[in-house]
């Protein structure tokens, strides 16, 4: 046995080695079917031997040193293939298993991007690949690799090799425009960096449990799924998305059932807990006091959210100080910032009119909106405010674009060179020369804690004024009874003459039994007026499930604009009452 402890391990393939040495038997990751039901566990001992398996058949395939699509449902087969290939010197590049055309047409491009025609799977993804999408021009060419299977001999574990720190652990494909993928370059020494900080701000101490639905291909799902438990040495319980979605209670159940201390998710998944709450669906959900760690991020996170879920829970033992929301990003691994879990999340209230001239202006009063603090950095890491167009920084209680800088942030897009020299080594007009990353995202600091108020590129524009289309989209939200969380997309059009303020609503039958479309539109429209004192030029209702989102759930503006100006959104008629 080797003297070195997991602790010292400098990347993730040696840090499982030496756990598959010193504990063998614990367990490090259980799959729960339908999110209820231990259906498959995997001790440290096993992890080690499958994934030095999977590293072998690798090498054995030549893929030593290039890239490979991972392609895998929710499940611990993904996380055998994944450590594998970090093992193996194998760039894996996870992809969502597609099921509709545009989602294979993603995978194409990935793979075409990635430089590689290996798409590693499952048995079942590959039959169902083959039997739906065989004659499709996406699949020519690519040769697909079931990994599941195999079976694994004593010394597989001890054959995990010690990849350069440098070297290049993943490819994370950030969530937009299918056109136009672009791969993160993830290395390992990123990963461990990423981890001690996200440790260092939400301690996992022994005798603590991270259960976790969201997607393992997502950055945040594969960080708090499958690295964070490995570097810490605590079990991961996982289930898939689906089942969290389909009853969100799941989730809450399974932290309970399990012990969870530790749990991640974006805001709307809070939003669609404390409405299964509002609707009786939540009464036998357990025990929560042990959860210590609700990080909540991934879009701006909303204060009424995170004081209706505490309240929602309080009753369960939930504690305040257990809501942590926070602010990362694929290209800088995830995390960037994060609120204490010793302390109660917190906002600001500030005066959105000078907010939206970029001021931050505090105030109290009825016309006063929270921003909700994303917390702080650990040491190593740095964010500073800037002004995008002069690049030069600005003071607190300015809005700008957050740049980072840290050991962190990702080498750049593959095959990039120009973007990634224009986005990861950025550099502040009369700064010291620190190279920075360009989240692309607009907030503000006070008191050394950040506030993210939007994206950049979807700021809304009028009368010269700055609006942040989440504001618009939580009024549309909360105008009309029954529409669910993250229901709504609003941008602006320009059709040659003025900027047009539209909006797409999502709505369910049941909506537009009990009042009709017509009535559902005005309410929007009043909503908006009543709170932003803007007029909606256009406002489109459409059934559930037909807004474009990432594979977390975040709409994804641009895209909903793109079909908005190509025609193709199928919106539901409205009738003009007579």
């Amino acid at each position: 046995m080797s003297n070195a402890s997991p602790e010292t391990a400098r990347t993730l393939p040696e840090a499982l080695r030496l756990r598959g040495e010193h504990q063998p038997d614990q367990v490090a990751y259980v799959f729960l079917r339908d999110g209820e039901v231990p259906d498959e566990t995997m001790t440290y001992g096993e992890l080690a031997g499958a994934a030095g398996t999977r590293a072998e058949l690798l090498a054995a395939a030549g893929l030593a040193g290039r890239s490979a699509v991972l392609l895998y449902p929710s499940g611990l087969e993904f996380v055998r293939t994944l450590l594998g290939c970090m093992a193996g010197g194998v760039a894996g590049a996870p992809v969502q298993v597609p099921r509709r055309r545009n989602g294979l047409v993603r995978l194409r491009r990935i793979a075409d991007n990635a430089g590689t025609t290996t798409v590693l799977t499952t048995t079942a993804v590959k039959a169902g690949l083959e039997r739906s999408f065989g004659d499709s021009p996406e699949l020519s060419g690519l040769t697909l690799l079931a990994t599941d299977g195999l079976t694994t001999d004593g010394d597989s574990a001890r054959r995990i090799g010690a990849p350069d720190q440098d070297a290049i652990a993943l490819l994370q494909y950030t969530s937009g425009s299918t056109g136009d993928p672009k791969g993160v370059v993830v290395s390992h020494r990123n990963f461990m960096h990423n981890a001690r900080e996200t440790d260092e701000l939400w301690p996992c101490q022994p005798g603590g449990t991270i259960v976790n639905w969201l997607p393992l291909f997502h950055d945040m799902g594969m960080l708090f799924g499958v690295v964070m438990p490995l570097w810490a040495g605590i079990p991961s319980y996982l289930m898939a998305p689906e089942s969290f979605i389909r009853r969100p209670a799941r989730w809450l159940e399974a932290i309970a059932r399990f012990g969870g201390t530790h749990a991640a998710a974006p805001s709307f998944a809070y939003e669609l807990c404390v409405r299964a709450a509002a609707e009786g669906q939540t009464d036998d959900v357990g025990d929560l006091s042990r959860w210590r760690v609700a990080a909540n991020g991934a879009e701006p996170v909303r204060w009424q959210t995170v004081t209706t879920f505490i309240r929602a829970f309080a009753r369960n033992g939930f504690s305040p100080k257990a809501m942590c929301p926070g602010y990362g990003l694929a290209e800088n691994t995830l995390k960037v910032t994060g609120t204490s879990q010793h302390t109660s999340p917190g906002a600001l209230w500030v005066n959105p009119a000078a907010l939206s001239d970029g001021v931050v202006e505090p105030v109290h009063g009825p016309e006063s909106v929270p921003a909700v603090s994303c917390g702080s950095t650990v040491p190593g890491t740095t964010v500073r405010i800037v002004q995008p167009e002069t690049l030069t920084e600005l003071p607190p209680g300015r809005v700008g674009e957050i740049w980072v800088a840290g050991p962190c942030v990702a080498g750049g897009y593959l095959g990039r060179p120009e973007l990634s020299e224009e986005v990861f080594r950025a550099r502040i007009r009369g700064g010291d020369g620190t190279p920075h990353l360009r989240t692309g995202d607009l907030g503000f600091l006070h008191e050394d804690e950040l506030y993210v108020t939007g994206r950049l590129k979807d700021l809304i524009i009028r009368k010269g004024r700055n609006y942040y289309p989440q504001d618009i989209e939580e009024s549309t939200e909360q105008a009309v009874a029954g529409l669910h969380p993250n229901c709504a997309a609003a941008f602006s059009v320009d059709d040659g003459t003025s900027e047009r303020l539209i909006i797409l609503v999502e709505v369910d039958g049941r909506v537009i039994k009990n009042i009709g479309p017509a009535t559902a539109r005005d309410l929007v429209h009043a909503a908006v007026w009543e709170r932003h004192r803007l007029y909606v030029d256009e406002i489109l209702l459409l059934r559930r499930g037909a807004l474009s989102k990432t594979s977390s759930g975040k709409v994804q503006r641009r895209a909903c604009r793109q079909r908005y100006e190509e025609g193709t959104l199928d919106s539901l008629p409205i009738e003009e009452s007579q």
